[in-house]
């Protein structure tokens, strides 16, 4: 069967990369930005910064800065408002997932109309978004550079997960001296993140050689930088390294695709108003014990990535080595022990897995489950 492999077409990585990527938007011809980001990154001047870059180079730039931390229908409905009294010709996410999945939601209704509920699913669209250039301040989601869109639908309390070829940005911009200073919190919970988006889609019944071979690197990668990186801020080696590592494993999934973790992730924020992050660390654990049954092998292969020695080991027990290694990991960069510590509560269960098995993450999880068996991880979970 032939794969598809979908990427933006510039990725700029590294030291000074805002600067690189502000030369190419002008190369492009955009005259007028919809810059989409959150109120901390204006309170602390980012988003000034790069307002003024940009007008350095003859770019305006008009800043729609209400997006929440898990970004709803009404931000993609109030920021695209924006953007048409505005006449924006393009848009600009600064921030982590929330900012680059409202504006991808932005700009594919400027471009399709409508409402971004009626894009849920995957590859709902009929032409490319409004041209999107997303500039990444953290180290996880990769949002920047996939074709994954998340936003709440307040009105039945939901995460929809919107999978649309449309949605991938022109240019993706990774700048290690943007993600310097982060909190310890948000490093771990984004790390964690960037860690499931790769073992997922090492796991993934989708997964191919290349998603593989980012898949791997990605988990080696974090391994050895994220602990680091939450415990030493300013370390922009590590900071850097965090960095290609989510953007690998953004490389991975955005075309082996995912699997329950996130789709079950995705109600507790839904549900919750839960960080995303944080979800998939607390469930990446259970879900591989139940993905045991069918993956084994390969979760003997995150073992060794996690640098575990695993020559001596049969393929079970080098899957329990890979769970053991991953809570070891979440433990070392404080992530809460379990999902009772972040509010979850057991008679809900039976509607998050109702709506985690409707989510399109699932659809591509190593063994397909009952709801009696979602029901069972969450429950485990707790």
């Amino acid at each position: 069967m032939a794969a598809k492999f979908f990427i933006p077409s510039v990725n700029v990585l590294g030291q000074g990369a805002v600067d690189d990527a502000i030369g190419d938007i002008q190369t492009l011809g955009f005259k007028r930005a919809l810059i989409v980001t959150d109120k901390p990154l204006v309170n602390i001047g980012l988003v000034g910064q790069i307002a003024e870059k940009l007008g350095q180079a003859g770019i305006s730039a008009t800043v729609f800065d209400g997006v929440q931390p898990n970004p709803t229908v009404s931000n993609v409905e109030a920021g695209l408002e924006l953007l048409r009294a505005n006449n924006c010709d393009f848009v600009i996410s600064l921030g982590g997932g929330s900012p680059h999945d409202c504006a991808k939601g932005i700009a594919l209704v400027a471009a399709n109309g409508g409402s971004i509920k009626d894009y849920e699913g995957l590859d709902q669209s009929a032409k490319p978004q409004l041209p999107l250039v997303a500039i990444n301040t953290t180290a996880g989601t990769a949002s920047e550079m996939t074709r994954f869109c998340i936003i709440t639908d307040e009105s039945r309390h939901i995460k929809m997960a919107i999978v649309d070829k449309h949605t991938t940005p022109i240019i993706s911009v990774n700048d290690p001296e943007l993600m310097l200073k982060k909190p310890a919190s948000l490093t771990a919970a984004t790390g964690m993140d960037a860690l499931t988006h790769a073992v997922e889609a090492y796991v993934s019944t989708a997964a191919n050689p290349i998603t593989d071979a980012c898949a791997i690197k990605a988990i080696e990668l974090i391994h050895a930088n994220l602990v680091n990186a939450v415990e030493h801020g300013d370390n922009i080696q590590a900071r850097e390294q965090m960095a290609y590592a989510q953007f690998l494993a953004g490389m991975a999934f955005n075309n082996a695709s995912l699997g329950y973790v996130h789709a079950m992730a995705h109600q507790l924020g839904g549900f919750y108003d839960l960080p995303h992050g944080v979800c998939n660390a607390l469930l990446l654990p259970y879900v591989q014990e139940y993905n045991a049954q069918v993956a084994a092998p390969r979760l003997k292969d995150v073992a060794k990535a996690m640098g575990v020695d695993v020559s001596a080991m049969s393929d079970e027990q080098g899957a329990a080595a890979a769970i053991k290694a991953i809570k070891e990991l979440a433990s070392a960069v404080k992530i809460p022990e379990n999902l009772t510590k972040i509010g979850v509560k057991a008679e809900d269960i039976p509607v998050l897995a109702d709506n985690a098995l409707k989510d399109a993450c699932g659809f591509t999880n190593p063994k397909q489950a009952t709801h009696e068996e979602i029901c069972q991880i969450f429950t485990n979970a707790l």
